[in-house]
């Protein structure tokens, strides 16, 4: 039983005697060392909620120099992919103890996240994320120099097979969407990408690709929006000749958004999907089950995400090399909107 004076605030060593455990056992729990039993660690978490433990983080920072903050830095932070991942990066820091300091740069140019990195860095943070989807970011990054631990959110690298940081498998989901298009009996798939600059972009291409070319089926040209609805619905009017006369009745979007627009598109020249066209977007947005009909899209596990930035940044803090994870996967959720191909299109 814990010997904590009720008239102070409770400190690690009442969490370890509660728990039965050593100081430094409750250490790596609020680390989140991986090397801790898992009973162990609930014993330790089941004592921190019971005391209302909280970190001191200034006794921290005074013994080892750390600020229990972490940068991080993103690029075209407006769009769905990037803000959640830093909701998720954010919400992994503090289950961690550790606050975030965010700097979005307005280019992705050597100059302009240098500016991020030396100003974060002024502000003392001990570690950097990047989230950086951009091509030109990327490059960018590559060529800075820093003394203090940084993680990268990327994509699978195309020429080693193996991540750079933490990385999305986006081709496997690319080619699955594709596929089972294909597998429904669709002679071949159009696609509908997103901005060039993007690496996302470029992954989902390049799924999509491998899934037609494995399957000996015809790549129509891309059509290219911006992410957002309206440039789905442009798009989507672009399709509509095509969907009509049986040449097209199936399109992978390359996110949500998008293929939102593209089914309005056609709901307005009068076509039905899946009737006429099969549609399936990428991201799985809270909204998408709510489409009509209920959008088919591949799943990214941004939480997932924000979990990998954050224990690979505490291994570096500790001065360990992380454990190599494979990407994460990005798995199909199946809903209303595909279908087997109409008669005219088969």
């Amino acid at each position: 039983m814990s010997t904590a004076d009720p008239n102070r605030p409770p400190v690690m060593h009442d969490v370890a005697q509660l728990a039965g455990v050593s100081h430094q056992t409750v250490s790596r729990v609020l680390n989140d060392h991986p090397s801790v039993r898992p009973a162990t660690r609930e014993r330790v978490e089941n004592a921190i909620a019971q005391l209302g433990y909280r970190r001191n983080s200034t006794a921290r920072a005074l013994a080892t120099r750390a600020t229990n903050t972490i940068g991080v830095i993103t690029v075209d932070a407006a769009e769905y992919g990037p803000s959640r991942t830093l909701v998720s990066i954010e919400a992994a820091a503090r289950a961690a103890a550790y606050r975030v300091h965010f700097v979005s740069v307005p280019g992705t140019d050597a100059e302009h996240l240098g500016e991020a990195l030396e100003y974060l860095i002024a502000a003392s943070v001990d570690g950097l994320i990047a989230v950086a989807p951009l091509q030109g970011a990327a490059r960018s990054l590559q060529g800075l120099r820093t003394t203090i631990p940084l993680v990268e959110v990327t994509i699978l690298d195309p020429a080693t097979g193996r991540p750079s940081g933490v990385a999305v498998d986006q081709v496997s989901g690319a080619a699955a969407a594709t596929n089972l298009l294909l597998g429904l009996g669709h002679r071949t798939v159009v696609h509908l990408a997103g901005p060039p600059q993007w690496l996302d972009t470029a992954a989902r291409i390049r799924g999509w690709r491998q899934a037609l070319a494995t399957g000996g089926r015809p790549v129509l040209p891309t059509l290219t929006g911006d992410w957002s609805a309206a440039s789905g619905y442009v798009a989507g009017r672009q399709l509509t000749g095509q969907v009509a006369g049986g040449q097209i009745s199936a399109v992978f979007v390359a996110n949500d958004q998008m293929a939102l627009g593209v089914m309005s598109a056609m709901h307005d020249a009068g076509l039905q999907v899946p009737g006429d066209v099969s549609v399936v977007g990428f991201d799985d947005i809270p909204e998408a089950e709510f489409f009509h009909p209920a959008l088919t899209t591949v799943r990214q596990d941004f939480a997932e995400i924000g979990r990998r930035c954050i224990a690979q940044m505490l291994c570096l803090l500790e001065g360990r090399a992380p454990a190599a994870q494979p990407p994460i996967e990005t798995p199909i959720i199946v809903r209303a909107s595909i279908g087997p191909p109409p008669a005219r299109a088969r």
